[in-house]
């Protein structure tokens, strides 16, 4: 089976599937909508977010803070605080997060429909 899928205007490479994977993870998503509504704490995205390790949480936000998505603040006050911010560039995404949470929605019964036929036909 071939690697890439072939498009008219681009193709699906490695390095296109590694961004995907970094950006659309399971805590990402969820620390990029977060941040999307205001600016937090580490301690307040573990309260928003509380399935989330501490260990997770801190290696999203560093992979994150990589990508150029999530932007580091160090508050000046005593004691120092850190701030985690979407970037500009991070903000570009909403759209796209937004489109395929509406179309989640939208489709989730088709889905679950699907995983119900599919589980009777193979619980044999």
């Amino acid at each position: 089976m071939d690697e890439t899928v072939a498009t008219p205007d681009t193709q699906i490479s490695d390095e296109h599937r590694e961004l995907l994977d970094q950006v659309l993870d399971k805590w990402s998503l969820l620390i990029l909508d977060r941040l999307c509504e205001q600016p937090r704490r580490f301690n307040e995205l573990r309260r928003v977010i509380p399935a989330i390790s501490q260990k997770s949480l801190t290696t999203a936000l560093r992979r994150l803070e990589r990508n150029g998505m999530v932007t580091r603040v160090v508050i000046d006050t005593r004691p120092i605080a850190v701030e985690y911010r979407i970037s500009d560039f991070g903000q570009t995404l909403q759209d796209l997060v937004d489109s395929l949470l509406l179309w989640t929605s939208t489709h989730l019964a088709d889905v679950t429909l699907a995983r119900e036929r599919f589980d009777a036909e193979h619980d044999q």
